[in-house]
């Protein structure tokens, strides 16, 4: 293959969350484009699903490891460089969304969208951004959410975690600016993933309405009159991950159909 159509070549592309939805469609738009792919994510089986339908559009292995905890991902990232070398391109997809009241939201809830949403991509980061300064070359692409952008109601904790994603992208981007390294982040709007068909059951068993009527209520809120899918998000972030890519940096970017213009 041509450089021009394996750009990523000899890579090493590391994608959270990577065993379903936003996070294989983007390890499979880095392998397309050369890169090694390592799936990261806390359900084996699931990881063992993904690698079975990867195998044979490029190199590809799966990691166990909850991105909450520091020392699971310390010691997935070493079992990720043993097989493939160091990270160059992180993609900071793993996250949760909750839906609650903000008066019946806990410190549990709390807590625990923090740590998956923005926890979990500080611990990531850390592991990575060494290796991506010796080398003088690397790519952090957090996936957050037009909730990072804007507010929605009844998910005040994974809007936090999701504005502070685009606060800590925005702070490295200025740190590592002229070291090789850019950082970014893709804000999805509603999107076809496990979170969303989690908030239709969620609308259906609260408001008695229909999947489809849920689905469609979702979908207003984008100006396209629909849901964002999987491959639109990733398209964006394996652009992202260009070596023609070096002067896009420390920008949120929504992939969202208009929805920010108009919320």
């Amino acid at each position: 293959m041509s450089t021009a159509s394996q750009p990523l070549a000899g890579r090493h592309a590391l994608v959270t969350g990577g065993a379903r939805g936003i996070g294989m469609a983007c390890a499979q738009a880095l392998l397309e484009r050369g890169a090694c792919v390592t799936l990261l994510g806390r359900d084996g089986a699931a990881l063992e699903a993904a690698v079975h339908d990867l195998t044979g559009q490029g190199r590809v292995q799966a990691v166990q490891a909850d991105v909450a905890d520091e020392a699971s991902v310390r010691q997935a990232f070493a079992r990720a460089e043993a097989g493939f070398g160091p990270v160059q391109v992180l993609v900071n997809n793993a996250g949760q969304a909750s839906s609650q009241k903000f008066e019946r939201t806990d410190a549990a809830l709390w807590n625990a969208m923090l740590a998956v949403n923005l926890t979990g991509t500080f611990h990531c980061i850390q592991a990575a951004l060494p290796g991506m300064l010796a080398a003088r070359w690397g790519r952090v692409i957090n996936v957050a959410s037009t909730a990072g952008l804007i507010g929605y109601a009844y998910v005040s904790a994974y809007c936090a975690a999701k504005h502070g994603v685009i606060g800590l992208t925005r702070s490295l981007a200025l740190e590592v600016a002229g070291k090789g390294v850019t950082v970014n982040a893709v804000c999805p709007g509603y999107t076809e993933t496990d979170i969303v068909r989690s908030a239709v059951a969620n609308i259906v068993g609260k408001t008695g309405m229909s999947a489809d009527q849920a689905r469609a209520k979702l979908a207003e809120r984008n100006p396209q009159g629909r849901l964002v899918q999987p491959e639109e998000v990733a398209q964006a972030v394996a652009w992202l991950a260009l070596p023609a890519s070096a002067s896009v940096h420390g920008q949120a970017i929504a992939v969202d159909g208009g929805e920010v213009m108009t919320g």
